[in-house]
């Protein structure tokens, strides 16, 4: 017997015996044994066990050299290295033994000694049997390697033991969790012996895999239905939507466990059914039903979808309570609840004392404070996280496009990317929103080509972001190439697409888009009809315009909407209809709001209608008093009239009620960067190159024959004053910047905030004829695509 190959520490507690004898007796037995093990609380008392045993040379005494290690394997203050040095002492172990061990490394994911042992066994002419397959096969399973298990298989089938109820269920059940359920399907119907087992293995299988009408037939077939299967069915169920016959089979289950409760709980909770949630888990409580850590993670949630904080602390006192407060879920569901309902406060003292913190908590929290506005100290507990997941990255992101800082958008993206974190859909869609807010087209374009290169896959909501974001940065045939190469495209890609292509002055393209969304069999929607009247009215087709309102209830069974309303108005407005225009807003069956209103006061400006114009905006200006845009077009008009007393009134107003006007701002996007420039700004670090060209730019517009139209200043001034100031308009200013910048044939793309003035139209398209140059303005309505001295929206805008 070599006793030094059980380590230092069985050699010391040895020595240990041999000094202190009086601990045990001299001689051992089963009942002896049985009496120290079941005594036993530490290792060093083991230690005084098996030095005994050793000692008297009991442990050779096979069913007691099998007790010992099958204590040592399940206790749980014995390492598992130090149970397979015991293992290694015993001389001539038999298959219960190897079994043991072998079983013992199965909760540690330890494929590798299983085997090992496995093969060792073999070599020592020890015959497995029909619980050494199973060990073997489970440990399989756990690491979803069937190509092992396939080999096992084989192993069964030659050593005999393919009949084997015990073994043919363990295969089953590796096959359906490897995801093969043709093998599983086929191991179960050749199967001689089918126990209940045997039929809750097939079933999961079929669960595990979501199929819904073959896990039916198995259920239904079943000899006997156990609780098992029947709550399994309700999960699955509850998965895949089938609300109404989950709880019909909860309803008629003569015996139900927490585990069936928890399962229609999550159903409902899962299927947005919060209310029905909430009663059930009350029911639940009231009936004494043990209540588990699962079923109040799905309550806090539905508590956290209806911002009902009262339910939700009564479950926390009930956590209390229970003593689940400590369970990690729990706490990220508590965490969640409080910051979802606005309770900030709580859900921050719930982190600040919670002792097993993991990513779900600190992006629980991170979610919380954005949720509530705080996106300062949600960057704070961003930079301050031990571990950032994806999670956390595409919150922080989200969260600064929702809150319109997509400049921090982007510098968070990159610098994701430095950090080699590989982001997902979720945080696309984000970047790609602040590009297109941003009018960043580069840093767009490098994205679309981030995605390629990287074989992501461009689902609907990311296709469409990407359609989006073309189009509103005036790239039409990248769009149409995004949507042509998706595979599946919803009814919110058709209307990416009908409103870009309207938007950019391709209107009768976006009217055949509406035709073959309807030939596709995708229905229209209430966007959709935004779109396509938007595509009238951008072009004055007032005729199919009305047309296409009038089919909204006619064929499509849409009642429209303000929005719709207001389209018509504009529509009408636009081409001069003034007063059927104004007839429309008065036969709404819904109040008009300010927008609808604020159409027909610019159609009164622009058709030169100043009664009405004055009466409407009068009318505006009552409906919302703090709009700057109306105040202004109300001035204009008067201006226009030369009323400069009315004119000044309404700026005293407008400075008595602290009303400013939104200043003229213009974004363009070179070599990467994003350059912003105010009306009459000087504070451009290029300035004095810029004040070159656009000296240049005015003698090359005045041998055109271009004028400045000093009607659109409308201020009290001399025509000298008035032609400086159109000369600094924010549109003008990124045009001579991007002249400077943007080598041909390269695009000058340029986003401003309000709507372009008649004077930069008119001088942006002698701009694109004299230098040559392809230029692009995309105002607060719509897309002016100006190439050799002409726009795309053809002089209606």
């Amino acid at each position: 017997m070599n006793v030094a190959k059980l380590g230092v520490s069985v050699s010391a507690a040895t020595k240990s015996i041999l000094i202190h004898k009086r601990t045990l007796t001299t001689t051992i037995t089963l009942s002896v044994l049985e009496t120290h093990l079941q005594q036993c609380q530490n290792l060093k008392q083991f230690n005084q066990i098996l030095s005994q045993m050793i000692m008297t040379e009991f442990i050779r005494d096979t069913y007691a050299a099998s007790r010992l290690l099958k204590f040592s394997t399940e206790s749980p203050f014995i390492h598992l290295d130090h149970s397979r040095k015991v293992f290694d002492q015993i001389e001539n172990a038999n298959t219960f033994i190897w079994n043991t061990m072998m079983r013992a490394y199965l909760p540690k994911n330890d494929r590798q000694n299983s085997i090992f042992l496995y093969k060792l066994m073999l070599v020592n002419n020890v015959s497995p049997d029909n619980y050494t397959y199973p060990i073997l096969v489970r440990a399989s399973a756990i690491r979803c390697s069937e190509l092992e298990g396939k080999e096992l298989h084989d192993h069964v089938l030659k050593m005999g033991f393919d009949s084997d109820v015990y073994v043919q269920n363990t295969l089953i059940n590796m096959y359906a969790v490897c995801g093969n359920i043709r093998d599983a399907r086929k191991l179960f119907d050749e199967s001689p012996v089918l126990d209940s087992v045997s039929w809750n293995s097939i079933l999961a299988g079929y669960v595990q895999l979501g199929l819904v009408e073959e896990a039916k037939l198995i259920y239904n077939q079943m000899p006997k239905r156990n609780i098992i299967a029947s709550n399994s069915m309700i999960m699955l169920l509850g998965k895949s939507g089938q609300v109404t016959e989950a709880s019909q089979l909860f309803n008629s289950l003569n015996e139900r466990d927490m585990v069936s409760w928890t399962a229609l709980i999550s159903c409902y909770e899962q299927n947005k059914m919060y209310e029905e949630a909430l009663l059930k888990f009350m029911q639940m409580n009231s009936g004494r039903v043990m209540v588990d850590e699962v079923a109040m993670v799905s309550v806090l949630s539905a508590c956290a979808h209806l911002s009902n904080t009262r339910t939700g602390r009564l479950i926390h006192g009930l956590a209390l309570r229970s003593g689940f407060d400590s369970y990690v879920n729990l706490q990220n569901a508590l965490i969640h609840m409080y910051s979802n309902c606005g309770d900030i406060m709580a859900a921050k003292k719930l982190f600040n004392e919670g002792h097993h913190l993991d990513e779900v908590s600190w992006n629980s929290m991170i979610s919380g404070y954005l949720k509530c506005g705080s996106v300062e100290n949600a960057r704070a507990l961003f930079d301050s996280m031990p571990n950032r997941d994806i999670v956390s990255w595409s919150a922080m992101i989200s969260g600064y496009a929702q809150f319109d800082q997509f400049s921090k958008t982007l510098e968070l993206f990159q610098q994701m990317l430095l950090e080699e974190v590989r982001p997902d859909e979720t945080t696309l869609v984000s970047v790609l929103s602040a590009c297109t807010r941003l009018a960043a087209l580069d840093q767009g374009k490098w994205i679309h080509a981030y995605i390629k290169k990287n074989d992501l896959k461009i689902n609907v909501i990311l296709g469409t972001t990407l359609i989006d974001m073309y189009m509103k940065c005036g790239c039409v045939e990248n769009a149409v190439e995004v949507f042509s190469d998706m595979e599946e495209k919803g009814v919110s890609t058709w209307n990416a697409l009908i409103l870009g292509l309207a938007m950019n002055g391709l209107v009768n393209m976006a009217l055949e888009m509406f035709s073959e969304m309807k030939k596709n069999g995708v229905m229209p929607n209430e966007i959709t009809f935004v779109g396509v009247l938007g595509a009238c009215r951008h072009m004055g087709l007032v005729d199919k315009g009305r047309h296409h309102f009038d089919s909204m209830v006619r064929e499509h069974k849409i009642e429209p909407n303000v929005k719709h309303y207001g389209c018509m108005v504009d529509l009408l407005g636009r081409a001069g209809m003034l007063k059927e225009a104004e007839e429309i807003i008065e036969n709404m069956p819904m109040a008009p709001d300010v927008a609808t209103w604020g159409a027909l006061l610019g159609a009164c400006k622009k058709h030169g209608d100043n009664e009405m114009g004055e009466r409407v905006g009068r009318k505006l200006i009552k409906l919302q008093p703090e709009h700057d845009g109306f105040h202004v077009l109300l001035s204009n008009i008067c201006a226009s009239k030369g009323n400069w007393t009315e004119v000044m009134e309404i700026r005293g107003t407008m400075m008595k009620q602290s009303i400013v006007k939104t200043p003229g701002c213009s974004m363009i996007e070179a070599n990467g960067a994003i350059h912003e420039f105010m009306a009459g700004d000087k504070t451009h670090p290029r300035m004095n190159e810029i004040e070159k060209m656009l000296d240049e730019i005015a003698k090359r517009l005045k041998t055109l024959g271009y004028a400045p139209d000093t009607n659109e200043v409308s201020l009290d001034i001399d025509d000298e004053e008035k032609e400086t100031t159109l000369f600094r308009h924010s549109e003008k200013l990124a045009t001579a910047f991007g002249l400077i910048s943007i080598s041909p044939p390269t695009p000058i793309r340029i986003m401003k905030n309000l709507r372009i003035c008649n004077d930069c139209h008119t001088a942006i398209k002698l701009i694109s004829r004299s230098f040559n140059r392809e230029i692009v303005v995309r105002d607060r309505h719509r897309f002016h695509h100006f190439k050799q001295g002409s726009c795309s929206c053809k002089e209606y805008w």
